[in-house]
């Protein structure tokens, strides 16, 4: 079984639905959601980058939005930015989940700090988890906590998500939609592209509008990853890439992670798990030609999205693979795509 290592997972936010529960989520399995320890393991999951994700009060999976998504052609307004006095506790009560995820695992998965810890994990058997934070909400302008959170364990973080922050402006939902949907970063998005870098914080641009990401491409000396994200050019969503944006990417060496959401995959944009795997296939073929075979992976986005029904939970990583397999890709590029190159582009970064 090859392992896989993902670009993105919301894990996390389950637990901090239901914390009195997550022993039975996390540890013992109830085969609810697409991860938990037991699964994970059968699965051959290597790790990836567990996310510090706030829910907004009124969320993208409530009733009307879902409607909404699952018959495009649909724009989802962006929530209302969240203060950080608001936001800096239930993130460090996610980033607590993790630790204690380590803590009880039983020795099979660490938090990683280093490239060479990875390494060792993924030799080892061991699960490794890289702490993201998706949407930089709790971190303040003075950037005191992202020194915080960088103390913890923090190694990658998205300036935004799907709404604003004091660092700059999401990408809204919508289908069809360019990415271009607004301005760039703020003065403080920008000092704190900066203090990533020098910090050896990964920045993630899979939430970031295309202003926003020409910035990054701009001030960044750090290679450009989009841990979750997809090609523009066949799934026309605001929160895809177009070919340029994976040609700068490429060109800093930077990574994409296909997104499994049938939403970013699907030419329709249906929110509808009803999809085969010749989304997937065209996706991936059109990436590898795009960026290359260096520098595309998996960024699935279990847990915080529908996936198609031939992939499912984690257990349906195998099952991907074997897809690729059957549609022409050998051995050594599959490795690459599942963990390989995620390996190398974190040995850039971290």
């Amino acid at each position: 079984m090859i392992p896989v290592f993902d670009g993105h997972n919301d894990l996390l936010f389950r637990l901090l639905q239901d914390p009195a529960r997550r022993e039975a989520i996390f540890l013992a399995g109830e085969g609810k959601g697409h991860l938990d320890l037991p699964r994970m393991r059968a699965a051959g999951f290597a790790g990836g980058f567990f996310a510090i994700y706030l829910p907004s009060p009124t969320a993208h999976d409530d009733a009307d939005y879902q409607a909404r998504m699952e018959n495009p052609p649909y724009i989802l307004p962006l929530p209302d930015l969240i203060p950080f006095a608001d936001a800096i506790l239930p993130a460090i009560t996610l980033a607590g989940h993790l630790l204690w995820m380590e803590r009880e695992s039983g020795g099979t998965l660490k938090i990683c700090r280093t490239a060479a810890e990875l390494r060792d994990c993924l030799a080892s058997g061991t699960i490794a988890a890289i702490m993201h934070m998706e949407g930089a909400e709790a971190i303040d302008e003075s950037l005191d906590a992202l020194h915080v959170f960088h103390a913890i364990g923090l190694r990658s973080l998205g300036p935004v998500w799907s709404r604003p922050t004091i660092f700059g402006h999401g990408v809204p939902f919508a289908f069809p939609s360019s990415p271009d949907t607004g301005p760039g970063l703020t003065d403080a998005g920008q000092r704190l592209v900066r203090e990533c870098n020098r910090l050896k914080i990964m920045l993630d641009l899979s939430h970031m509008n295309e202003a926003g990401f020409n910035d990054v491409a701009r001030l960044s000396d750090a290679p450009l990853v989009a841990t979750h994200s997809n090609a523009h050019a066949l799934c026309p969503s605001s929160r895809n890439l177009t070919d340029r944006q994976l040609a700068m990417i490429r060109d800093s060496g930077g990574m994409v992670g296909l997104n499994f959401s049938v939403s970013f995959l699907r030419p329709d944009g249906r929110r509808i798990a009803e999809t085969g795997w010749d989304a997937i296939l065209r996706q991936m073929d059109h990436l590898l030609r795009q960026v290359g075979e260096d520098h595309l992976g998996f960024g699935s986005d279990y847990d915080g999205c529908t996936t198609p029904d031939v992939i499912g939970d984690v257990t349906g990583l195998p099952r991907l693979l074997q897809a690729l397999a059957d549609h022409g890709y050998d051995r050594p590029l599959l490795e690459k795509l599942a963990h390989r190159n995620w390996l190398a582009l974190l040995d850039r970064t971290l």
